[in-house]
């Protein structure tokens, strides 16, 4: 009989303590690696609040925010790099003012450790720990061009290539080039999109007055097949205003009327200008390092780490 109860209670319990062994070791955090002491100073637009953050705790809360955390661990590399780039320009430009970002799409959005706890309960140790490990093997990097710190802007999905910089935010910028970004559409499901808007909503938000039939002129288009400029019922637009108030997914578009409705296309999503994540999660399939990742988006820069 004792020799059932030990045998018994080795078949029911030992595999426990191993199960509960296995546990504990898989849900230990990993650490950030603090190397710099530089902070940012993020204001939070629901509490109304300016809040000093470690740089590079920051980074990770960027990475939450910004890139699925299933993506490959490259391409949240390289995402690293590139939201830490952005926020030391930011930093240069508002040191004289209450903060450097904003915590939205504004600037970069960023999540903190309450949000992510709370949205990802039982996943969260494991999806944290990607993110630190990208950011502990991207610590105090940052891209330059011509040994300035670079305004490293990204977005979404392109069309199959992006944008230059001066056809999108008036600004003269050698490292923002357009670069074929054929990866994404096998990646992205916003690389082909449709919606429909009623003909009524269309006007009104155009602020057109309403007439019955719509009438669509193409007057310019991009290398890239964005539209720059457009005539809609003789009226003269620029893609990006159309864009905006439309509130589509790119400027890439067509649109076509269809009884009482609007039916446009778009392909892409974003402004199209600098590093297309879905691209970056492509070129990281494909097997691409961060770096390589980052040089193919960024023309002719080179990355740096942090002096300390």
């Amino acid at each position: 009989m004792k020799k059932i109860i030990i045998l018994t209670f080795t078949i029911v319990l030992v595999p426990f303590f191993i199960v509960t062994f296995v546990k504990t070791v898989q849900t230990k955090e990993i650490q950030l690696k603090y190397v710099n002491n530089l902070n940012v100073r993020v204001k939070r637009l629901d509490k109304n609040t300016i809040e000093t953050i470690p740089l590079e705790e920051y980074i990770v809360g960027v990475l939450a925010g910004e890139m699925p955390v299933y993506f490959e661990i490259e391409a949240l590399k390289a995402q690293a790099v590139a939201a830490r780039s952005y926020v030391l320009k930011r930093i240069e430009y508002n040191k004289d003012n209450d903060y450097d970002v904003v915590d939205s799409v504004m600037n970069q959005v960023y999540l903190d450790n309450d949000y992510l706890k709370e949205a990802w309960q039982s996943n969260y140790v494991k999806n944290i720990n990607k993110l630190r490990k990208a950011v502990n093997e991207t610590i105090d990097e940052y891209l330059v061009y011509n040994d300035e710190v670079i305004d490293a802007l990204f977005f979404s999905t392109s069309n199959g290539y992006t944008e230059n910089v001066e056809l999108v935010f008036n600004l003269d910028l050698p490292y923002l080039k357009s670069v074929e970004s054929f990866w994404d559409e096998e990646t992205s499901e916003a690389f082909n999109q449709k919606t429909t808007i009623s003909l009524k909503d269309f006007y009104q938000k155009l602020n057109l007055k309403y007439q019955d039939t719509l009438k669509v002129q193409i007057v310019k288009r991009s290398n890239t097949n964005r539209i720059l400029s457009l005539k809609i019922n003789d009226q003269l637009f620029e893609g990006t205003d159309v864009y905006n108030k439309l509130g589509l997914k790119s400027t890439d578009f067509k649109m076509i009327q269809s009884g009482s409705n609007v039916i446009i296309e778009t392909k892409g999503y974003g402004h199209g200008v600098g590093m297309s994540q879905y691209g970056a999660l492509g070129m990281a399939k494909a097997g691409y390092t961060y770096d390589e990742i980052l040089k193919h988006y960024y023309t002719g820069t080179t990355i740096k780490k942090i002096k300390n």
